[in-house]
């Protein structure tokens, strides 16, 4: 490839000085230019007005994040870089993005509205929801926190907007639909965030934990995920719906965790449990003095190999997997009480057990 180029250049060269002779007399009579007059448009479309009024009051809100790492390979430590993106939700400087843009880091730098880079630290996180809060540690003049609508009551073929940084690309403004509403996201072990927007709003690398607005320019979303062979936007992306987000931000500030609700039992692996062809929760262990050893909950007996109990629904519905009730645990939440339908023996019974959070 270096060759061909070179070669063309010398070739060009060649013409350019056999033909100089040509060219300079062709510019003697070339005729007098200008440059062309601009033609007036009229005023932007009604739509168009909107989007961009949307964007101007929004983009102040969102956040660019810069992390460095240290990553320990064969060679010793070496530094590692990400980059993500957030949105203030405060005037005291708390910004929200996703878990898993700020993990593990060691130094966390925000950028807002195209300044200066700002020092944050990370004080919450909540793998379990993909959340996390970082703050400023110097706060700029005229924080606009992203104002916040709701998302129970979205509906398929609503108009939404991203805007985040992706490949590193700041303030980037996508447009979409709502495609589908209640997906599920993976995020720990056994656990999955339930009520899941999906959109087909591009979506990439470096959008994660930026905003998803309705068409008032209010919060309705945390861009998060995209379902993709390639890691680019495939028009599937995922965002964590605010009621949610609504509900752990202000827990992240507090106590720099999220409760995790649970009646203290550990369950068996779900792929164990689907091998061997049952459904429902099967208890591996059920921890002394906690809600579930209260109602006197049976654990599988790993020297006879006497099954226990099993739950297999959750205030009325159907409990197929450990997901379906870990999620109806985190809708009920912390301080309520369940019922839960328990099978053992053939015979079902249901009792009624406080939820805890398991951090406490």
């Amino acid at each position: 490839m270096k060759l061909w180029r070179l070669n063309l250049v010398v070739v060009a060269v060649g013409m350019a000085l056999g033909a100089y002779g040509l060219v300079s007399n062709a510019a003697e009579s070339r005729p007098a230019a200008a440059s062309r007059s601009v033609v007036p448009r009229g005023p932007l479309l009604a739509d168009e007005q909107t989007v961009v009024s949307l964007f101007e009051r929004s983009a102040p809100s969102v956040a660019a994040i810069t992390t460095e790492t240290v990553q320990q390979s064969f060679w010793g430590a070496e530094l590692g870089q990400g980059a993500g993106s957030g949105f203030v939700w405060d005037e005291a400087g708390h910004v929200v993005t996703n878990h898993h843009v700020v993990e593990g880091v060691r130094r966390v730098k925000v950028q807002l509205n195209a300044g200066k880079p700002i020092e944050a630290v990370v004080i919450g996180q909540a793998p379990e929801y993909d959340l996390a809060v970082i703050k400023l540690t110097t706060l700029p003049r005229g924080l606009r926190p992203v104002p916040l609508g709701s998302s129970r009551d979205l509906r398929i073929g609503q108009t939404v907007y991203a805007i985040g940084n992706p490949f590193g690309l700041q303030r980037t403004l996508t447009r979409g639909l709502v495609s589908a509403l209640d997906r599920e996201l993976p995020t720990t072990d056994y656990r999955e965030v339930a009520g899941v927007i999906q959109t087909d709003a591009a979506i990439n690398p470096g959008n994660s934990g930026g905003p998803l607005l309705d068409s008032a320019g209010r919060l309705v979303g945390v861009n998060s995920a995209i379902r993709s062979a390639s890691g680019s936007s495939s028009g599937i992306g995922f965002a964590i719906p605010v009621d949610l987000v609504n509900r752990v931000v202000p827990s992240l500030i507090q106590r720099g965790h999220a409760p995790l609700p649970g009646i203290g039992i550990t369950p068996v692996r779900p792929d164990l449990v689907a091998r061997a062809g049952l459904h429902g929760v099967v208890l591996a262990e059920v921890g002394r003095s906690t809600p579930a050893a209260r109602v006197g909950l049976v654990p599988f007996n790993h020297r006879s190999g006497e099954l226990g109990d099993v739950i297999v629904a959750v205030n009325g519905r159907a409990v197929d997997a450990l997901s379906d009730f870990v999620n109806e645990m985190d809708r009920v939440g912390v301080g309520k009480t369940i019922e839960l339908t328990v099978r053992r023996d053939g015979h079902e019974r249901k009792v009624r057990v406080p939820i805890i959070d398991l951090r406490e």
